[in-house]
C-alpha cells in the first residue's frame, strides 16, 4: 500500500500530548453494525478494546449499535440500541439504519468532535447521514469483505454493485481504516478511494487473556473426545460457509489418528456437524473467558482456511496463546503471518492446496520440539501488539488526518462562496487562514465599492 507524506501545507492540525503522549480528549461517536457486545465476529474484541482505550486516555465515546444484547454503558461509553432487521441473506446478521430521530438527537446533543463507522453494512449510510447533517468528519473502518462473500450467499452478479456502493461510501468519508494491507490492496485496486485515505488499523491481541499459562489437561480431554494423548487441532471462529470449513473435512481425511475440535457457533454448524459425522470431532459451541482462553491453550495446531479474512484475530489469539497455526496465504492472514515468518512463527500455505497445508500440519505434530519452539516464537510475536498503542495511533494520529482532510474539503466547499463574495462585494481574496483572518482583523482593508 502506498504511503504519503504530508506535504507542507497539508500538515495535520496541532494537538496538545501529556506526558503518555495522547492528545487532548476528544469525543468520538462510534456506529457499529452488528453489535460488538452481542454479535459473535472478529471485530468484537477490537472495537471492545478500542472502546475500553478511548475511555482511559479520557475521551467522550457514544457506541450507536443494533438493539440487540446492547449495555446502557460500556467501560463509560455511553451506548444506544437502534431498531434492527435481519440481513435477507444472512438472517442472523442484524441491520439497523441508525437514522430515526431519537438516534439523531442523540447524537446532536452530544456534538461528537468525529464520527467514525464500521463499513460496509446498513447503519454506515446512518453515519455518513448525519455526519453531513452535523458538519462532523467522518472516519470508516472496513470489516467485512463482502464482496468474496457475496458469491457464496447471493448472485455472483452482485458483485460489483456491491463494489459502486463501497466506492460511493469511502469516497465520502474523510478516511479509510483497514485492518490489514492485503484489503487496503484490495480497495486501491477497485478504486475505492485514494491510497492516501487509506491507513491500516494496526493489529492487537490481549496477550494476558490469551496465555499459555491456560493450557488445561480438562480442557484437552474435552476437546479431544476424552483422548487427550491424540494429536489435537484446533479451530476457532464463526461457523459460516465463506469460511472454507469444509476444507478441513479434507485436511482430517489425511490426518488418521488426529482430533478436531471446532469452537464456536454459526449458520453453518449444522452442516459441518453431519458432515464431520463418525470422525473424531467435537462442536464446542461458543466459549467465552477463561474457557475460551483454556481452548485455545489446549491444541497442538491451529488451521485456519478461511482466504476471505480481513485480519483474522483468532489467528493472533492462537499464535498468543502459544499454539502455531498452519493459514491459508490470503487476505489479512499475509499482515500476520509475512512470508518471511513462515516457518519461524507459523506456517501459511497455498489457497486450497491440500497437499501444502496437510504436509506443514504433519510437520507439525511429527515434532514436538520443533512445534514447541515455534510456538514459544509466536507468543514472543505476539506481545509486540498491544490494544492501547493500536487505539493511540487511530485517536492521535489518523484522526487527526481526518479531521485535516475535512477542513481541507470543507474549505474546498467554500471555494464558490468566497469568488461571489469577492466579486459581489469587492472583498479582499480570502485564502485559507491568512487574508481572511487579517481582514477580520483589521490589517487588510477591503476593496471600496464603485
Amino acid at each position: 500500500m502506498t504511503i504519503v507524506d504530508l506535504t507542507p501545507d497539508e500538515e495535520a492540525p496541532p494537538h496538545s500530548e501529556d506526558a503518555d503522549g495522547v492528545s487532548k480528549p476528544r469525543r468520538i461517536a462510534l456506529f457499529v453494525e452488528p453489535s460488538p457486545f452481542a454479535y459473535v465476529s472478529g471485530y468484537k474484541n477490537r472495537f471492545q478494546n478500542f472502546i475500553k482505550c478511548l475511555r482511559e486516555f479520557g475521551d467522550e465515546v457514544m457506541v450507536v449499535t443494533t438493539q440487540e444484547g446492547v449495555p446502557q454503558e460500556f467501560h463509560g461509553a455511553k451506548c444506544i440500541g437502534s431498531r434492527s432487521f435481519p440481513c435477507p441473506f444472512y438472517e442472523r446478521v442484524p441491520l439497523s439504519l441508525a437514522l430515526s430521530p431519537r438516534i439523531v438527537s442523540e447524537v446532536a446533543n452530544f456534538r461528537p468532535d468525529i464520527i467514525h463507522a464500521s463499513s460496509p453494512g446498513v447503519m454506515v449510510f446512518g453515519a455518513l447521514a448525519i455526519s453531513r447533517m452535523l458538519c462532523v468528519p467522518i472516519v470508516m473502518s472496513y470489516h467485512t469483505h463482502v464482496p468474496m462473500y457475496i458469491p457464496r450467499y447471493t448472485f455472483s452478479w452482485l458483485v460489483k454493485p456491491m463494489w459502486s456502493i463501497i466506492r460511493f461510501l469511502h469516497r465520502a468519508a474523510d478516511l479509510t481504516l483497514v485492518p490489514s494491507s492485503a484489503i487496503g490492496k484490495d480497495l486501491e485496486v477497485e478504486r475505492v478511494t485514494t491510497a492516501s485515505r487509506i491507513r491500516i488499523w494496526n493489529k492487537g491481541v490481549d496477550s494476558d487473556s490469551f496465555h499459555p499459562r491456560f493450557r488445561s489437561n480438562e480442557m484437552r480431554v474435552r476437546l479431544s473426545g476424552g483422548e487427550p494423548k491424540k494429536p489435537l487441532i484446533i479451530h476457532v471462529g464463526r461457523l459460516g460457509v465463506e469460511k472454507s470449513l469444509d476444507f478441513l473435512k479434507k485436511v482430517m481425511d489425511r490426518l488418521p489418528g488426529a482430533r478436531i475440535a471446532l469452537v464456536g457457533d454459526g449458520p453453518y454448524r449444522g452442516d459441518l456437524e453431519k458432515m464431520f459425522k463418525d470422525m473424531p470431532a467435537v462442536f464446542t459451541g461458543m466459549l467465552q473467558g477463561e474457557e475460551l482462553s483454556q481452548a485455545y491453550a489446549c491444541g497442538d495446531v491451529f488451521v485456519m482456511p478461511s482466504e476471505s479474512e480481513t485480519l483474522g484475530q483468532v489467528v493472533l489469539e492462537s499464535m498468543s496463546s502459544g499454539i502455531p497455526v498452519v493459514a491459508a496465504r490470503a487476505g489479512g492472514i499475509i499482515d500476520i503471518i509475512p512470508d518471511e515468518q513462515s516457518g519461524k512463527t507459523s506456517f501459511v500455505f497455498a489457497p486450497g492446496n491440500l497437499e501444502d497445508c496437510v504436509g506443514k500440519i504433519q510437520h507439525l505434530l511429527s515434532n514436538r520440539e520443533f512445534r514447541e519452539s515455534m510456538g514459544r516464537a509466536a507468543r514472543e510475536e505476539m506481545e509486540k501488539y498491544g490494544w492501547r498503542a493500536a487505539a493511540m495511533k487511530i485517536r492521535n494520529e489518523e484522526y487527526s488526518d481526518a479531521i485535516r482532510f475535512w477542513r481541507k474539503k470543507r474549505a474546498q466547499w467554500m471555494d464558490p462562496i468566497r469568488w461571489l463574495l469577492k466579486r459581489w462585494f469587492r472583498l479582499p481574496e480570502l485564502t485559507h487562514g491568512g487574508a481572511a483572518g487579517d481582514c477580520a482583523e483589521g490589517k487588510v482593508k477591503p476593496k471600496p465599492s464603485v
